[in-house]
């Protein structure tokens, strides 16, 4: 009957119990610290995870069962039923769930922490719509923290999200949706305390936390998504634990290189110049001639051109002459050269045929390629579920960038804006709709570019994916996409940058000096240089056509302050690369929000914390010339740039900053 699904027990083993009602099951994994729940649906597929990796080790390449208990140490309480409701405990909280609806309650001392809306909390027999959904009730003055890259403040309380991922160039920060990153996890915390949910899924949906309103039900939040089943994971624990949880639930970290935390240089302007290899070479030679410490050189798509058009693993030998005499000269010069690719092939690209004849593209009911618009003409994603297509990109990465000397990848453009249901993936042999799985595609673009590498015989590869999805970290880094260059918007990344921080990212950053827009005034130039040096990713790159690229000469008066700042960073790189070590193996963030350590502290701070012993104070303001902070209540004490007295815990303080002075930070005793 519909609106009144009575469950009983079917199953009861160590670790988990099932129920079941109306063709329906609900399944309860009782988990260290956390609650995994699944409702499956009889006849509906359940879609492996790629996501959760709780072993420390990849996933398989086909995916994991979602309900594998592999990895995890199932707990054991005791779970007693009365009158229609189950009753038990886990880490220190009361559980209760009402066999009726299955509705699920957690009470801590403090108070009531989680419960399932009233009347129906789930999607049991299409009550909701279609697809699955989840709806939880609202509580007074809750903050709620994550989901990934989403824009705004840091507290995403009463707001609406999309769940899927797109090509946002020139995206606003405070505002546009959605950006880059699939990442259904978010914490909430209230007056009962903290809890977090992570949805195992890549299909596309849509998060309310606070706008809806209906009259028949007690404030609540919801998501929805496509996919028919629905697994979801209930962290316990403070908003520091639940973030480390969660990385731990979805795997540890992939290392990266120790250069990769240094100055790296980008722009498109180089390579889409007619004399690309002349200007690459001219960048080093800038970097020498200021005194410009570098790394590395991220290798926009303009080497693959052919006529307007970017054609993967093709090298435009107009442009480049020698792509194996460059990758050299970078190299003796102490800098890397990432190269970009793309998943997409044009459909006159000189690979296209050969791909389609061996049935390596997304498809068509009818078999045949399907065709998206994509940078200017019609092309074709290849299908990364498709072991051939797999290693066919496995051998390109080998033969026409690591053979050539480029053993570090960006992997770009892999959003995969796939809305046609009847487009299907091979989904290494259960062939399912590609609309339901887009993050996916680029998980996996990203693991087997860094799969070619380390067959290569590459110890560290530094390999970066600008889509990502929970999971992705164990593979490549990423970035926060096409910026735009503008005060408000330093203000709104440093906010997404603390949302990444929040949902398990490690190792980003948004492109310093905006990419997109006008370029960077002199002020906001050096206020952007002062923000990102305390970032792990530290590029200055850029996309102004008509205007010169956002370089550290862009105003070659500024050179002795960008210098000392260049400096500065050289400086921190040891201390970065040792945090971001530690980071990864402990799965703790390395940029943090200073109220996951301090919960008094305001989440909408400027101030953040970059590992555990610094204190970042930047300023966003345009014509602002100091900095309050309120030093927080974290260890003995305070000390300005780790000089001079120290500072308790507590003290509010204004100290002077002007654009051209170092940037303002404190060392903790």
């Amino acid at each position: 009957m519909k609106f009144d699904h009575r469950f009983s027990l079917i199953e009861a083993a160590p670790g988990h119990r099932v129920y079941g009602a109306d063709g329906v099951i609900m399944r309860l994994d009782f988990l260290p610290h956390m609650l995994r729940v699944a409702l499956i649906h009889e006849g509906a597929p359940l879609v492996p995870t790629w996501s959760v990796c709780p072993a420390g080790a990849d996933v398989p390449l086909a995916g994991r069962d979602k309900l594998s208990l592999d990895g995890f140490a199932p707990l054991a309480p005791a779970v007693t039923e009365k009158d229609g409701v189950l009753s038990f405990a886990l880490d220190g909280v009361d559980f209760s769930i009402e066999l009726k609806n299955f509705r699920i309650s957690a009470r801590t001392e403090k108070g009531l922490l989680y419960r399932d809306r009233s009347g129906l909390g789930y999607n049991f027999a299409g009550e909701l719509g279609t697809g699955s959904v989840h709806c939880v009730d609202r509580f007074e003055g809750e903050e709620i923290f994550g989901l990934g890259d989403k824009g705004g403040r840091v507290n995403k309380a009463g707001q609406r999200f999309l769940l899927h991922t797109g090509d946002a160039m020139g995206f606003r920060a405070e505002s546009s949706d959605p950006l880059y990153k699939h990442l259904p996890f978010y914490i909430c915390r209230h007056s009962g305390g903290s809890y977090g949910l992570f949805y195992d899924t890549m299909s596309s949906g849509a998060v309310d936390l606070g706008r809806e309103h209906d009259n028949y039900f007690e404030p609540f939040r919801s998501v929805r998504f496509q996919e028919e089943n629905l697994v979801f994971y209930l962290i316990l624990g403070t908003p520091w634990e639940i973030v480390c949880r969660f990385s731990a639930l979805t795997g540890t970290a992939a290392p990266v290189p120790r250069w990769a935390f240094s100055y790296c240089g980008s722009t498109m302007a180089y390579t889409d110049a007619p004399d690309a290899d002349r200007q690459l070479r001219g960048f080093v030679q800038k970097c020498e001639e200021n005194a410009i410490p570098c790394k590395g050189f991220y290798l926009s798509s303009g080497y693959t051109q052919i006529g307007d058009r970017r054609c993967v693993f093709h090298w435009n030998r107009e442009k480049i002459p020698s792509p194996e005499g460059l990758s050299a000269f970078f190299r003796d010069h102490g800098m890397a050269l990432v190269p970009n690719v793309k998943p997409a092939f044009l459909t006159d690209h000189p690979l296209y045929k050969t791909i389609a004849h061996n049935g390596w593209f997304l498809k068509l009911p009818d078999g045949s390629p399907a065709q998206f618009p994509f940078w200017g003409g019609m092309a074709s994603y290849l299908d990364f579920t498709n072991p051939g297509a797999y290693d066919f990109w496995k051998r390109c990465v080998r033969e026409q960038l690591i053979d050539l000397g480029y053993t570090d990848i960006w992997n770009d453009n892999n959003e995969y804006d796939v809305w046609d249901g009847d487009v299907v993936a091979t989904g290494f042999g259960r062939p399912l709709p590609a609309s339901r799985i887009r993050p996916l595609f680029s998980y996996l673009m990203a693991r087997a570019s860094r799969e070619a590498c380390q067959e290569a015989g590459v110890e560290t590869p530094f390999n970066v994916s600008r889509c990502a999805m929970a999971g992705t970290q164990r593979v490549a880094s990423t970035w926060t996409g096409d910026n735009l260059t503008d005060f408000r918007d330093l203000r709104f990344n440093h906010y997404q940058a603390m949302t990444m921080a929040l949902s398990g990212f490690l190792f980003f950053g948004p492109d310093i000096g905006g990419f997109a827009g006008p370029k960077p005034g002199r002020e906001l130039f050096l206020r952007w240089l002062q923000y990102g040096l305390f970032l792990p990713r530290f590029v200055l790159h850029s996309w102004k056509p008509g205007e010169a690229p956002t370089m550290p000469w862009l105003y070659e008066d500024l050179l002795p302050t960008v210098r000392r700042f260049f400096a500065l960073r050289e400086r921190l790189v040891p201390y970065l690369y040792d945090q971001a070590e530690a980071c990864r193996l402990a799965h703790e963030p390395l940029i943090r929000p200073v109220f996951l350590l301090d919960p008094a502290y305001d989440p909408e701070s400027d101030a953040f914390l970059c590992g555990d012993r610094i204190l970042v104070c930047p300023v966003f303001d345009e014509g602002a010339a100091n900095v309050a902070v309120t030093l927080p209540a974290l260890g003995a004490g305070w000390r300005l740039r780790g000089e001079g007295p120290l500072y308790p815990p507590g003290e509010e303080l204004i100290v002077p900053c002007l654009p051209e002075d170092d940037p303002v930070w404190f060392e903790r005793e």
